[in-house]
């Protein structure tokens, strides 16, 4: 079953089960899916589905921190409960561990040496771990193995 089937076959349940936010949570993943859709011209492929709701959830993310910081616990445990549903969407985020497993034999192969050689890793990295990892995170292992690797 395709993601977008999965998505309205949820839609559905969710509705007959009266569950407000995640009718509204799906709504809006359907939204900024055909949104993106109309941008692009296209009908997006599960993999391209898969980023509009990685960008979704950084934005949770983002609103979590900031509810947090202007002391909203209301607005926080809202979305939170809207990052819980996203997160079934998306692929299973790689542990810390394996994440700096790939990162390791990425620096090997791209013989990367100095801070310098980032950018050259994290073009060979991001293809690899797409999806499963945040790019700042991402960046911020790569920079400080570099940084340690001399």
């Amino acid at each position: 079953m395709s993601l977008i089937d999965n998505l309205n076959e949820d839609l559905k349940n969710a509705i007959k089960e009266r569950n407000e936010i995640k009718v509204n949570t799906i709504r809006q993943i359907k939204t900024h899916i055909t949104n993106t859709e109309i941008k692009k011209g296209k009908i997006l492929s599960d993999e391209e589905i898969t980023e509009v709701i990685f960008f979704i959830a950084k934005c949770h993310q983002e609103s979590i921190e900031s509810f947090k910081a202007g002391n909203r616990p209301d607005l926080v445990e809202k979305e939170e409960k809207e990052l819980l549903i996203l997160k079934k969407y998306l692929p299973e985020q790689l542990s810390e561990e394996d994440l700096k497993n790939i990162i390791y034999e990425t620096i090997k192969e791209t013989g990367a040496n100095s801070i310098k050689d980032t950018g050259k890793v994290m073009g060979k990295l991001m293809p690899k771990i797409k999806g499963r990892a945040d790019g700042a995170k991402v960046k911020t292992l790569v920079n400080h193995m570099l940084e340690n690797k001399n």
